[in-house]
């Protein structure tokens, strides 16, 4: 009564080299958001010829951001006793909010070697973000990895290189978000006037997206290999903060920027 998931996580082998679905969604997902930064940037008139290169230290950024945190902050006992193994990043374990946080240093140098604003080059960013980190959870789905709860559901989906116990597609649940989320913040990027977009974005962005996070938490399994004595996954607990940040930062905006000032002409 249930769909088995049963997908070879390895695309394409020859050799040692190999191809995995996760790696096409997730540099894919690189290459769709540099097209989405290149339309923002000729709408707005920014020179968009150095984008190319940051391309390749924005996934940098990302990778090595995302590797850390899940290191440190989910499986700590481990990696602090095998401490190569952090670089061994082909087996598996990145942390999202690792990852924002690396991109975010690398839009800080940036910004700053383009003499950009900060503020805008973030809030631009924020838009095909939510791309990627769709991206990575349909990597997650065709791993058969960040697995959800036990279901009696009729869409529960059995991944039959784990277990034969229906669970909740939580990574679908999660893609699904942030393709809503995408849609939520260009709307808002094409309604609102560049100042208030610049403004708003990063908190809008941090807001909707860890708020789905928190939320679906409760659908999966647990992913740290200890236990706090509360009822709240490690993801939960980082995505608290930034779910606070997001708040005080949509409310900075809306105080700082006059009613006046906040929308485009075009309803």
């Amino acid at each position: 009564m249930h769909f088995v998931w049963d997908v070879e996580p390895t695309l394409f082998q020859w050799s040692f080299l190999q191809l995995r679905w996760y790696g096409l969604f997730f540099v894919g997902s690189f290459i769709i958001g540099l097209w989405i930064v290149k339309k923002i940037y000729k709408e707005e008139k920014v020179d968009a010829s150095d984008l190319d290169d940051w391309l390749l230290y924005t996934l940098l950024g990302a990778i090595i951001g995302a590797r850390l945190v899940h290191c440190l902050f989910y499986e700590p006992h481990y990696y602090l006793t095998h401490p190569l193994e952090i670089l061994f990043v082909w087996k598996g374990g990145l942390a999202s909010h690792g990852g924002m946080l690396g991109v975010m240093i690398v839009f800080y140098l940036y910004a700053r070697k383009h003499k950009l604003s900060y503020m805008w080059v973030l809030s631009r960013m924020a838009i095909p973000g939510t791309i990627v980190a769709m991206s990575v959870r349909l990597g997650n789905f065709f791993n058969s990895e960040i697995l959800g709860k036990p279901t009696s559901m009729p869409w529960g989906v059995i991944f039959a290189r784990v277990d034969n116990i229906p669970r909740h597609p939580v990574q679908l649940y999660e893609a699904l978000s942030y393709f809503l989320i995408f849609w939520i913040l260009w709307f808002t990027y094409k309604k609102t006037s560049y100042e208030f977009a610049t403004k708003l974005l990063p908190g809008f962005f941090a807001l909707l997206l860890f708020s789905a996070r928190f939320l679906l938490e409760f659908f999966k399994t647990r992913q740290a290999d200890f236990i706090l004595p509360i009822p709240l996954t490690m993801g939960q607990l980082l995505s608290i903060p930034l779910i606070l940040l997001g708040i005080a930062w949509m409310s900075w905006a809306f105080y700082t920027t006059p009613k006046n000032k906040r929308w485009k002409n075009t309803f």
